[in-house]
């Protein structure tokens, strides 16, 4: 399973991370299915860097023709003046393989809380920082999202 490999490398390669989106969601206790794995980690170029390293190791390849260090670096300029909200990673032998590292989120400004899934620790996004999220995307899934994460409260 995608999940937890991608949680295993990023604990192997000290990245601290949250899961975000729709894993997260069903983690919690919501019906919920997905595909992707979407992260959070802190805005510190050490940890782009070791989260790059983690994820390609695992035969993920970034989408966009850019280093850890250029996304780090230009972050801010590629949310506000390209749309771009997350840093994406796909397996080319499995497209259905995709990681989502946000970049609009700072893993420093939320809360974590860790399970375990299968024998491995996964670090969870708290509920209330998944519904301010899921509220400020705004799509018609995350308002459905937002409605199931208030009833596990």
């Amino acid at each position: 399973m995608l999940l937890l490999r991608v949680a295993k490398a990023l604990d192997q390669a000290r990245v601290p991370y949250a899961l975000v989106g729709g894993y997260a969601v069903a983690l919690h206790g919501a019906v919920r299915g997905t595909v992707d794995v979407d992260l959070a980690i802190r805005m510190k170029e050490g940890d782009f860097l070791r989260t790059e390293r983690a994820l390609t190791g695992l035969g993920l390849q970034s989408r966009l023709p850019v280093t850890a260090a250029e996304v780090f670096r230009y972050r801010e300029e590629y949310v506000r003046n390209r749309s771009l909200t997350a840093w994406s990673f796909v397996n080319p032998a499995r497209l259905s393989e995709i990681v989502d590292v946000m970049l609009t989120e700072d893993l420093a400004k939320m809360a974590v809380k860790r399970i375990r899934v299968r024998g491995q620790a996964i670090r969870l996004a708290s509920i209330d920082d998944l519904v301010r999220m899921k509220r400020a995307s705004g799509g018609p899934q995350d308002l459905e999202d937002v409605e199931a994460l208030r009833r596990l409260r």
